[in-house]
């Protein structure tokens, strides 16, 4: 079966995919250093709670506001991770929002990998492309796996013991979690998890790790995949320590992800608005909890496809890791 875009949103549990290769001819799998800071989870008293702050409006003003809570950290050369959608992709965050934000922090820059799946993102020629025509044009766009990969060691992880990741990760300071929080059709939700443990592996290696094709040969799904993308997660957050923040933008939340392009569904349920922590389960729970507790049945499609993908395991998988905790305090920012 040839991975197309199409076929990889339908695979689950297929097995023997064919044609893919491991790192980029002529790049070794070099070690990244990892930094003397241990994950912002690991300085959280076990009886302390972690400070989520929220504002209900989506617009550029309270997107800064709400980062300025939690940027403290944020020093050197700037990833904000970012979600750029496929061709079309009719909801990702508001261009000229993020072009506010991104004006605003200093020595930054919006960065991406390649995909898996073979499709108009799969080499770093043919994403350019898709950044220009989807708008991603003001700022400077770091494709990561463009010159290959390196490895990041996964201390303590389910199943990975490393993780393949664009190797210019390795040339930034501090991350800046930016996400598009949305449904997804193999993970059941998109968040700030998914965001750095997918969205930072490199594209022809990393992403096979964290998909399972490695380890198990098949594309996994349910509380495996879960598993795999907290593994992954927890490379990143504990390369980056305390010089990490997450954000996620509850806007069009449809049931598909950025990465489904023009086809993705459009929301039933409203936007409700930006969370920011530097705790990453903390960010996730309180998003969660913000769907599962919207006062009417617009919400029942997404959660439906959070539970039918068990997509909560993400939490779970998380807290067994201590990348945060799921006790947090909501401080409205408006």
């Amino acid at each position: 079966m040839e991975l197309t875009r199409r076929n990889f949103v339908k695979l689950a549990g297929i097995a023997g995919i064919v044609g893919l290769t491991g790192g980029l001819a002529g790049c070794g799998d070099k070690t990244a250093t990892v930094k003397p800071n241990v994950a912002e989870a690991d300085k959280i008293p076990s009886d302390a709670k972690a400070k989520v702050y929220f504002s209900k409006n989506i617009d550029a003003n309270h997107l800064i506001a709400i980062y300025d809570k939690v940027s403290a950290n944020i020093t050197g050369k700037v990833g904000i991770k970012l979600h750029t959608g496929e061709p079309n992709a009719p909801n990702i965050l508001p261009r000229d929002i993020v072009q506010a934000f991104q004006a605003r922090i200093p020595n930054s820059a919006i960065i991406e990998t390649n995909t898996l799946y073979s499709g108009a993102r799969s080499t770093t020629e043919r994403h350019r492309k898709v950044l220009k025509s989807n708008g991603w044009t003001f700022c400077p766009v770091d494709i990561l796996d463009e010159d290959g990969d390196i490895s990041f060691p996964v201390e303590g992880g389910f199943h990975l013991s490393k993780l393949s990741v664009g190797s210019h990760l390795n040339n930034y300071d501090s991350l800046v979690v930016l996400t598009h929080f949305k449904g997804h059709s193999m993970g059941g939700y998109g968040g700030s998890l998914k965001n750095i443990a997918m969205g930072c592996a490199s594209g022809k290696k990393g992403k096979r790790q964290v998909h399972g094709l490695e380890d198990f040969d098949e594309w996994v799904m349910g509380d495996t995949l879960m598993e795999l993308l907290a593994d992954s997660g927890k490379a990143i957050c504990d390369h980056f320590g305390k010089q990490i923040v997450f954000i996620n933008v509850l806007y069009r939340l449809s049931v598909d992800c950025d990465c489904a392009g023009a086809g993705a569904a459009a929301p039933v349920m409203p936007d409700l608005g930006i969370l920011a922590s530097t705790d990453l389960l903390a960010v996730e729970q309180a998003a969660i909890d913000m769907i599962y507790d919207y006062p009417d049945d617009s919400k029942n499609d997404l959660i439906t496809r959070i539970e039918s993908r068990a997509g909560r395991h993400q939490l779970t998988a998380m807290a067994k890791l201590k990348m945060g905790t799921t006790d947090y305090e909501f401080i409205p920012v408006d």
